[in-house]
């Protein structure tokens, strides 16, 4: 992690022998290691919560995906829906397809008035 050899490793715990003493030293290294693993289990905690974060923000990312296909899915199906009931009506009553600005011939006329005005 570091890039300590073990010579500078062995170099350096000599001169912490040399300079807190061999009655301080256990103490120290006790200490030492306490503060270490503490350091440690802050930065996972931190990794932790960070990559808690980055799954929720995905997920919601996921989420709006999938809404969006949702309701694009609901809306070809409602199109698909009423192009069937309109060729379910044409075919019942056998009329060609109406421009959607032109009224369709049968409201225009019932069967019982005649094609032209009297």
């Amino acid at each position: 992690m570091f890039d300590i050899a073990f010579s500078e490793l062995l170099i350096v715990m000599l001169v912490a022998l040399v300079v807190i003493g061999p009655e301080r030293l256990p103490k120290v290294a006790r200490t030492a290691g306490h503060l270490w693993g503490r350091i440690q289990r802050y930065v996972q905690n931190v990794k932790n919560d960070i990559s808690n974060d980055l799954a929720i923000h995905e997920a919601r990312q996921l989420q709006a995906s999938i809404r969006e296909n949702i309701s694009a899915i609901g809306q070809s199906t409602r199109e698909a829906v009423l192009t069937a009931e309109q060729k379910i009506l044409q075919a019942q009553y056998g009329t060609p397809p109406a421009a959607p600005d032109e009224p369709s011939p049968s409201a225009a006329q019932t069967p019982d008035t005649p094609g032209k005005p009297v």
